[in-house]
């Protein structure tokens, strides 16, 4: 953690004022904040993309932000979730042009496709098929164990949608494992 306020604040010095907080307060709440809640936001970037990696640096880049604007962010969990969800759309809509471009090139003869061979990377697999909004409901629904005022704020919509895309998705995850969903 040391070393990444280190690099944002290199060559700012202790006096240098973020809006009305003394740089030395603000990296010190942005260091309980960035400790309290990566590893939650590292598991939300994953269940988005499937990808560890790919989670660990979307969740990065999403701190690094907030630590850029941190005077301005009034909800700083709900705004890092919030970069995470619109930069992992991003990523998946250049991993699909690359897709495409890659869909012209004759394949390998040798490709062998990789078995996840867990459980739970199995059920978000699923999440990730579903509709975008119903997959990031569900995640910071279920992943998160986020009251439904605080994923609308998130994705930046009402209460109700929140509401629909969670009955939704559970509806259509059910029918993909086979089982029943209580609602």
């Amino acid at each position: 953690m040391d070393e990444f306020v280190e690099h944002m604040t290199a060559g700012s010095g202790s006096v240098v004022e973020t809006g009305d907080v003394p740089l030395v307060a603000a990296r010190e709440d942005f260091e309980r904040f960035y400790e309290r809640e990566f590893r939650s936001v590292v598991a939300f970037a994953y269940v988005m993309t499937g990808d560890r990696f790919q989670a660990q640096d979307l969740a990065q880049d999403a701190f690094a932000v907030a630590f850029q604007k941190w005077s301005k962010i009034d909800s700083p969990g709900a705004w890092v979730r919030s970069v995470v969800a619109n930069r992992a759309r991003s990523w998946f809509r250049r991993g699909y042009r690359e897709a495409s471009a890659l869909l012209r090139v004759p394949a390998p003869s040798a490709a062998t496709p990789v078995a996840m061979g867990v459980e739970a990377d199995d059920f978000w697999g699923e999440v990730r098929a579903l509709p975008r909004r119903q997959a990031q409901t569900l995640a910071l629904f279920y992943l998160e164990e986020w009251p439904v005022a605080e994923i609308a704020r998130v994705l930046g919509c009402a209460d109700s949608t929140v509401r629909v895309h969670l009955t939704r998705g559970r509806k259509a995850l059910a029918k993909r494992l086979g089982s029943e969903v209580d609602l």
